[in-house]
């Protein structure tokens, strides 16, 4: 059986047009399916990110034959992958040197605001405008006017939302600085599974250093990181998404974000491993938990009719 592989386009027009965004969704026929999302892109200069996204999607196509776990996943999952959220700003990037290093969206300043752009990691509406923005609109981490005031961050929130009872698990990948993170970016709220969670991204970590031997450091994104409101993670996790990560792929600084393109593969290969085991231990605990419960209800079930009908 081969997989189905769908490209769905979604979002609105504005400004230069092109941030409709590309929405691959890959998975195998069935019943019942659970959902995983994963964007890259949504900084713009941190170009190893949607490298990664479509090197995801390639490896999840060439290997599902080859790897018993990627076509189970495929069979219960469906795979919504997003290569670049923030189209209009990365095409900016790319214009020539000076650039390079943009970071927000390329919406048009509002109420007297002459400077260009929103974070878009700090648009969503969760605990928004509160911690590591800045009201002033020329800065890289302006939260916008509003939360969800951008065009990409309305398409993202209507979607994942229209399919938020399916989606057990958001990812979304960034760079700089060898890190797996997971709620909350308020340094006042911890998630109610935090335990859990750093137990994920530990074994993920090692998945990741058995591939290359590097190192990422691992945590709440407010410990590990830095504070910040208003970022997808957080705003995934708050609408009962039970499991959301971000992805700082490599360096730790050397490069930053304008990683050599030598590093570009070796970056890709091991965040894969890393995702690979997240997606493995997700999919484990909803099917295979789910089932085992199941099961002990059954025969708790039988029991007790058998001990009643002996008595």
């Amino acid at each position: 059986m081969l997989p189905f592989f769908v490209i769905n386009l979604w979002g609105s027009l504005y400004l230069s047009g092109f941030n409709l965004l590309s929405i691959v969704q890959i998975g195998l026929q069935g019943e019942n399916k659970k959902a995983i999302w994963m964007d890259c892109g949504i900084h713009a200069r941190e170009w190893i990110s949607p490298a990664f996204c479509q090197y995801f999607v390639k490896e999840i196509l060439r290997t599902y034959k080859m790897d018993t776990k990627v076509e189970q996943m495929l069979k219960n999952l469906d795979l919504y992958v997003t290569p670049v959220l923030n189209v209009d700003g990365y095409t900016y990037s790319w214009t020539d040197n000076t650039t390079r290093l943009w970071r927000k969206n390329r919406s048009p300043g509002t109420g007297g605001c002459n400077c260009t752009g929103t974070d878009l990691n700090r648009n969503y509406d969760a605990v928004w405008g509160t911690v590591g923005v800045s009201a002033n609109c020329c800065t890289i981490i302006y939260p916008g006017p509003k939360a969800t005031s951008e065009a990409e961050t309305r398409a993202v929130v209507e979607y994942v939302q229209a399919r938020s009872k399916d989606i057990i698990c958001f990812l979304t990948i960034h760079s700089y600085g060898q890190m797996i993170l997971f709620p909350y970016g308020h340094p006042n709220i911890k998630a109610p599974n935090y335990d859990e969670l750093t137990e994920i991204v530990n074994t993920a970590a090692k998945a990741i250093k058995a591939v290359h031997g590097m190192d990422y450091v691992v945590g709440a994104l407010a410990e590990a990181l830095y504070p910040a409101g208003g970022t997808s993670m957080d705003w995934a996790r708050l609408l009962g998404i039970p499991y959301s990560f971000t992805f700082e792929l490599r360096d730790k600084g050397e490069h930053g974000f304008v990683l050599p393109e030598d590093q570009i593969q070796p970056t890709c290969e091991e965040a894969y491993e890393g995702a690979h085991s997240i997606l493995t231990y997700v999919h484990d605990k909803t099917f295979y938990s789910a089932a085992a419960s199941l099961t002990a209800t059954l025969w708790t079930t039988l029991l007790a009719s058998w001990l009643t009908s002996a008595i």
